[in-house]
Protein backbone atom coordinates (compact mmCIF):
# COMPACT_ATOMS: atom_id res chain seq x y z
CA UNK A 1 0.00 0.00 0.00
CA UNK A 2 1.13 3.37 -0.86
CA UNK A 3 1.28 5.95 1.54
CA UNK A 4 -1.02 8.92 1.42
CA UNK A 5 0.52 12.37 0.69
CA UNK A 6 -1.59 15.45 2.72
CA UNK A 7 -1.20 18.98 1.87
CA UNK A 8 -2.01 21.61 4.89
CA UNK A 9 -2.62 24.62 4.11
CA UNK A 10 -3.14 26.82 7.13
CA UNK A 11 -1.21 30.14 8.34
CA UNK A 12 -1.49 29.20 11.36
CA UNK A 13 2.22 27.03 12.42
CA UNK A 14 0.58 26.09 15.28
CA UNK A 15 -2.18 24.02 13.51
CA UNK A 16 0.38 23.01 10.76
CA UNK A 17 2.91 21.38 13.37
CA UNK A 18 -0.55 19.98 15.11
CA UNK A 19 -2.22 18.53 11.90
CA UNK A 20 0.91 17.19 10.59
CA UNK A 21 1.95 14.87 13.97
CA UNK A 22 -1.57 13.91 14.20
CA UNK A 23 -1.73 12.55 10.69
CA UNK A 24 1.47 10.76 10.26
CA UNK A 25 1.53 9.26 13.66
CA UNK A 26 -2.28 8.24 13.66
CA UNK A 27 -2.08 7.30 9.94
CA UNK A 28 0.99 7.44 9.06
CA UNK A 29 0.67 9.52 5.91
CA UNK A 30 3.26 11.56 4.89
CA UNK A 31 2.14 15.44 5.64
CA UNK A 32 3.57 18.44 3.14
CA UNK A 33 2.69 22.25 4.95
CA UNK A 34 2.08 25.62 3.54
CA UNK A 35 1.81 28.41 5.47
CA UNK A 36 -0.26 30.69 3.03
CA UNK A 37 -2.42 30.07 -0.57
CA UNK A 38 0.27 30.68 -2.64
CA UNK A 39 2.57 28.59 -0.87
CA UNK A 40 0.12 26.08 -1.20
CA UNK A 41 -1.34 26.15 -4.70
CA UNK A 42 2.65 25.82 -5.47
CA UNK A 43 3.74 23.15 -3.02
CA UNK A 44 0.17 21.31 -4.54
CA UNK A 45 1.16 21.59 -8.03
CA UNK A 46 4.75 20.08 -7.27
CA UNK A 47 4.34 17.48 -4.49
CA UNK A 48 0.75 16.07 -5.78
CA UNK A 49 -0.74 15.65 -2.67
CA UNK A 50 -3.79 12.95 -2.29
CA UNK A 51 -5.68 15.44 -0.51
CA UNK A 52 -5.60 19.37 0.61
CA UNK A 53 -6.73 20.17 4.10
CA UNK A 54 -7.37 23.87 3.49
CA UNK A 55 -7.86 26.23 6.19
CA UNK A 56 -10.56 28.82 5.03
CA UNK A 57 -9.76 32.24 7.20
CA UNK A 58 -6.07 33.04 5.98
CA UNK A 59 -4.85 37.03 5.27
CA UNK A 60 -3.97 37.82 1.66
CA UNK A 61 -5.57 34.83 -0.87
CA UNK A 62 -9.13 33.15 2.22
CA UNK A 63 -9.49 29.09 1.50
CA UNK A 64 -12.13 29.65 -0.87
CA UNK A 65 -10.27 32.04 -3.40
CA UNK A 66 -7.28 28.98 -2.91
CA UNK A 67 -9.56 26.70 -3.74
CA UNK A 68 -10.62 27.96 -6.78
CA UNK A 69 -7.48 28.34 -8.13
CA UNK A 70 -6.69 25.10 -7.39
CA UNK A 71 -9.59 24.02 -9.30
CA UNK A 72 -8.35 26.44 -12.62
CA UNK A 73 -5.12 24.63 -12.77
CA UNK A 74 -5.13 21.52 -14.74
CA UNK A 75 -2.36 19.91 -12.51
CA UNK A 76 -4.17 20.54 -9.08
CA UNK A 77 -7.70 20.26 -10.14
CA UNK A 78 -8.56 16.53 -9.55
CA UNK A 79 -7.04 16.29 -5.85
CA UNK A 80 -9.82 16.50 -3.39
CA UNK A 81 -10.20 19.57 -1.06
CA UNK A 82 -11.08 19.69 2.65
CA UNK A 83 -11.68 22.64 4.53
CA UNK A 84 -10.63 23.57 8.02
CA UNK A 85 -12.84 26.16 9.21
CA UNK A 86 -14.64 27.97 12.43
CA UNK A 87 -17.54 28.91 10.25
CA UNK A 88 -19.43 25.74 9.78
CA UNK A 89 -23.05 26.10 9.62
CA UNK A 90 -25.32 24.38 7.64
CA UNK A 91 -25.84 26.54 5.07
CA UNK A 92 -21.67 26.87 4.44
CA UNK A 93 -21.99 23.40 4.67
CA UNK A 94 -24.32 23.32 1.22
CA UNK A 95 -22.22 26.08 -0.77
CA UNK A 96 -19.15 24.06 0.06
CA UNK A 97 -20.42 20.75 -1.34
CA UNK A 98 -21.52 22.62 -4.68
CA UNK A 99 -18.02 24.42 -5.25
CA UNK A 100 -16.95 20.94 -5.05
CA UNK A 101 -15.15 20.68 -1.59
CA UNK A 102 -15.03 17.09 -0.11
CA UNK A 103 -16.21 18.15 3.08
CA UNK A 104 -15.48 20.66 6.05
CA UNK A 105 -14.21 19.89 9.36
CA UNK A 106 -14.91 22.52 11.83
CA UNK A 107 -11.59 24.26 14.49
CA UNK A 108 -10.80 23.93 16.86
CA UNK A 109 -10.72 19.69 15.38
CA UNK A 110 -9.80 17.20 18.20
CA UNK A 111 -6.55 16.18 16.91
CA UNK A 112 -6.85 12.35 17.40
CA UNK A 113 -10.29 12.45 15.44
CA UNK A 114 -8.65 14.14 12.04
CA UNK A 115 -6.97 11.15 10.82
CA UNK A 116 -10.07 9.27 10.74
CA UNK A 117 -12.27 12.57 9.60
CA UNK A 118 -10.34 12.86 6.37
CA UNK A 119 -9.99 9.32 6.11
CA UNK A 120 -14.13 9.29 6.19
CA UNK A 121 -14.99 12.16 3.80
CA UNK A 122 -12.48 10.75 1.31
CA UNK A 123 -13.53 6.93 1.45
CA UNK A 124 -10.04 6.02 2.40
CA UNK A 125 -9.33 3.05 4.94
CA UNK A 126 -7.47 4.23 7.75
Amino acid sequence: MTTKKILVIDNEEYIQEVAKVCLETVAGWEVVTAGSGKEGISKAETSQPDAILLDVMMPDMDGLTTFEKLQANPATKAIPVILLTAKIQATDRRRYAQLGIKAAIAKPFNPLELATQVASALDWNL
